[in-house]
């Protein structure tokens, strides 16, 4: 049997295959509700044969959200309009799942298409907030040191969008603890310069995202995994490195989380990665075999021959896909190569043709 079509059980959830979907923000809402475009981008991919459907960022405050678009959890009234997707989802054999995230530093910005940069108070945006007051980059909002209670409150937060999110219908959380956002910044020595409990040596900056993925473990129970997304390097030679996330891996998963998805950058505006196919999967192999951990890769992987061969030499325990999917909602099902995989409404448009086959042009 293909590896990636292999089911794989966390927890208590089993997970038909090893083609998940990665978060990918929409910047699409309005006051966070998810709306019929996220019902349609995450249902397709449900009916494309991925196996785990994830949800884009979605943020545990209003100031928690990268621009005034994202995807939100912070409130009991969003709760309804996810639970109606996640319902879909379930319908169609694959795993709910939700990234919850806090922008931190990166907060308040444009939208992509919109060519990005701050998005000011006057303007409605807001001042975001950091464990200290440097700013990412020069085109940046500086942002607001965190005081411990605000820290406390913020960790409560996580909490309480994780309880929304079961009651959402959800079968799977996500940590966001990656890309330069607020529990990264705290992780690296280059944005977390505080000489308090949360700052100082590698014990006190990891402290605030392992307290998290801590205290939703007890809330939540045994059954339902928890993942969590990190940059295994942000590329700066006194940055954070594979070594620091090593430890955090154990870290974390000594406290509950199941997967590590892996990732890298986000947090070093003059960082130099050389993307190239597959240019992640040593990091995913590195973080398996130091932490003994499962981990997910993710990052310009396109075909399933790849996939395939990153499962079968054990780099990686799952693969998310990006930008692939959002280019053939239907690459798991066309990876598959099965007519019997496809949904019954469907089929009928392989008769005749012997084969099945996607070109991608």
């Amino acid at each position: 049997m293909s590896k990636l079509f292999e089911p794989i059980k966390i927890r208590g959830e089993e997970i038909k295959n090893r083609s998940w979907v990665s978060p990918m923000c929409q910047y699409s809402c309005e006051d966070g509700y998810a709306n019929n475009w996220h019902m349609v981008h995450l249902g397709s991919r449900a009916v494309g044969g991925a196996g785990l459907v994830m949800s884009e960022a979605a943020a545990v405050e209003p100031e928690g959200r990268i621009s005034p678009w994202d995807l939100g959890i912070w409130k009991d009234e969003h709760i309804e309009p996810l639970k109606e997707i996640t319902k879909f989802i379930s319908e169609q054999g694959s795993t709910p799942a939700i990234q919850l995230a806090h922008a931190g530093r990166k907060a308040s910005t444009k939208r992509p298409w919109q060519g990005r940069g701050k998005i000011e108070s006057k303007d409605g945006g807001w001042i975001p907030k950091g464990p200290s007051s440097i700013p990412f980059d020069d085109e940046s909002q500086e942002p607001i040191e965190l005081k411990i209670e605000e820290i406390i409150d913020i960790k409560s937060k996580f909490v309480d969008s994780a309880e929304r999110s079961i009651e959402a219908g959800f079968k799977c959380i996500e940590l966001h603890l990656a890309h330069g956002y607020l529990v990264h910044e705290f992780f690296s020595p280059i944005s977390n310069i505080r000489e308090d409990s949360y700052g100082g040596t590698i014990e006190n900056r990891t402290s605030f995202g392992v307290e998290i993925a801590k205290e939703i473990r007890k809330k939540i129970g045994d059954k339902i995994p928890i993942f969590a997304r990190i940059s295994v390097t942000e590329y700066h030679p006194n940055g954070w490195d594979i070594e620091s996330s090593i430890l955090l891996s154990k870290k974390l998963g000594e406290v509950g989380v199941d997967l590590i998805d892996c990732s890298s950058g986000g947090n070093y505006s003059d960082q130099k990665i050389k993307l190239e196919k597959g240019y992640q999967v040593p990091l995913s192999k590195s973080i398996k075999d130091g932490a003994e951990i499962l981990t997910g890769t993710v990052g310009l992987i396109s075909d399933n021959g790849h996939a395939e061969e990153i499962l079968s030499n054990n780099e990686a325990d799952a693969i998310f896909l990006g930008r692939e999917l959002l280019r053939n909602p239907y690459w798991s099902l066309y990876s598959q190569e099965d007519i019997n995989a496809w949904p019954l409404q469907y089929q009928r448009s392989f008769e005749g043709t012997g084969k099945i086959k996607y070109i991608r042009q």
